[in-house]
């Protein structure tokens, strides 16, 4: 109960009389060829993949990726999404200070019709197939490799720095 008011007449309202329990959600949990039939009927282009077993390829707006089955029979991307290059999915990689485009062929700087044709791209797959949109990610493209110029070299071993308390003589 709630008292609303305050004086010589309080209003009680009892909320629990007249509440009613959320009907559940039914799951989507559509298998794997359920999805690509979903995401064929939204004019996404599906292509089987020939090097990847059971490997497929979707594409909509310039940009692609790889989907395969789960052991459970739902979906999983195999490649990240990226631009169609020469028919195959391009990787996006970020270097700090801008996002390239590498393929097995070429690498070029990203231009913003291409990181645009991706984002749309992942959003629309993600709507479809029923995986999470994080919202960073929802922000703009994330890449899936970063490479900054600054951090070159820190991989090497640095000296110890010298530790007077960890002396092992006498004092």
């Amino acid at each position: 109960m709630i008292v609303v008011g305050s004086g010589s007449q309080p209003i009680l309202i009892n909320i629990l009389a007249d509440w009613k329990a959320p009907m559940t959600r039914k799951a989507r949990n559509p298998n794997f060829e359920q999805t690509l039939e979903t995401l064929r009927a939204h004019a996404f282009d599906v292509a089987d993949r020939g090097e990847m077993a059971g490997g497929v390829q979707v594409s909509k707006h310039g940009a692609g990726a790889v989907l395969a089955a789960a052991a459970d029979g739902s979906v999983t991307m195999v490649v990240a999404p990226g631009v169609l290059v020469g028919g195959k999915v391009s990787r996006l990689i970020d270097r700090g200070y801008q996002k390239f485009i590498k393929s097995s062929q070429y690498e070029a700087p990203a231009t913003a019709s291409q990181l645009h044709a991706i984002h749309r791209f992942t959003e629309e797959l993600k709507q479809w197939t029923g995986a999470a949109s994080l919202y960073n990610e929802s922000l703009g493209t994330t890449s899936d490799l970063y490479e900054y110029d600054r951090l070159k070299g820190r991989e090497a071993e640095q000296p110890a720095l010298a530790r007077p308390w960890g002396a092992s003589e006498g004092h």
